[in-house]
């Protein structure tokens, strides 16, 4: 296995293959990976998806990942770290904080296009083509420009990990249920706001109409999806950050530690200091 090292906050690159390098490899950082043409095989994390042109995918510092070609293929590779985006935080706080905990929260997120928003399809195709373009001609300011593209790209990551993470919303799923997820997520340090009753009157729609068409939709109901959903944002502080249990208990509403303990050991099977003596040796 080879381990890759990042020297920048960001890089860009784009290379078209006929044979992806054979060794298995493991990054330091994110790894935004564009198929701009071609077909062949991603393989991440001992599991295989057949890629096209138009497919965009996420490894992440976790992920093992390599690449099987069947026709050349033209790859544009965007890598970062979490230091480039906490250093954006400083300009927009509260959205780059969410970004970050979108990418870093489905750290170990299932292989295959990360791309389920429709619309988002030919945006990422067109600011992609403009980086290669800026990269290409090098004119003034191309630099500054390819940052700004760059941070428009990791949005819309940001907002189609956001839609994925209920395991059954498709490309197909109503433009509802997106608007109750996003709801979830800017409201999830405010329990009182995630209560059924005022889901249903902030949407206006019937309690009993709210709980079938969430679990329809997701195939979790809401309040599975909110458990799961601050069981992600525990692991994420575990994993990536210095905070203690009980602050991460205070900042997600537990009633204290220990009910954050139980809470985390009838999912996990363990407690949260176990878990992060274990995922970050």
């Amino acid at each position: 296995m080879t381990n890759t090292n990042l020297y920048l906050p960001f890089e860009v690159d784009f290379k078209e293959l006929e044979q992806f390098p054979k060794t298995i490899r493991k990054n330091n950082f994110f790894e935004l990976i564009y198929i701009v043409d071609g077909t062949g095989i991603q393989i991440i994390n001992d599991n295989k998806f057949q890629y096209r042109k138009g497919n965009l995918f996420l490894v992440t510092p976790q992920d093992v990942h390599s690449f099987e070609i069947l026709t050349p293929t033209k790859f544009f590779f965007l890598r970062f770290n979490e230091y480039y985006i906490k250093a954006n935080s400083q300009n927009a706080e509260s959205e780059m904080i969410l970004r970050m905990e979108y990418i870093l929260q489905n750290a170990s997120h299932r292989p295959g296009c990360i791309l389920k928003n429709k619309i988002d399809k030919p945006l990422i195709a067109s600011l992609i083509e403009n980086i290669i373009s800026e990269q290409n001609n090098q004119q003034i300011y191309h630099q500054k420009i390819i940052e700004q593209f760059v941070n428009t790209i990791i949005t819309i990551v940001a907002r189609n990990i956001a839609l994925k993470l209920p395991k059954n919303i498709k490309e197909t799923t109503g433009e509802m249920v997106l608007e109750i997820l996003h709801y979830i997520q800017e409201n999830i340090y405010n329990p009182k706001q995630l209560k059924a009753e005022k889901v249903s009157k902030h949407f206006n729609i019937s309690l009993n109409y709210l709980g079938k068409y969430f679990k329809k939709q997701t195939g979790e109901t809401l309040q599975e999806y909110i458990a799961n959903y601050k069981l992600r944002l525990i692991e994420a502080r575990l994993l990536n950050s210095d905070m203690r249990i009980n602050e991460i208990a205070d900042e997600l509403n537990y009633s204290d530690e220990s009910h954050l303990n139980k809470v985390f050991r009838k999912h996990k099977g363990m407690n949260p200091s176990e878990f992060r003596k274990k995922y970050t040796k």
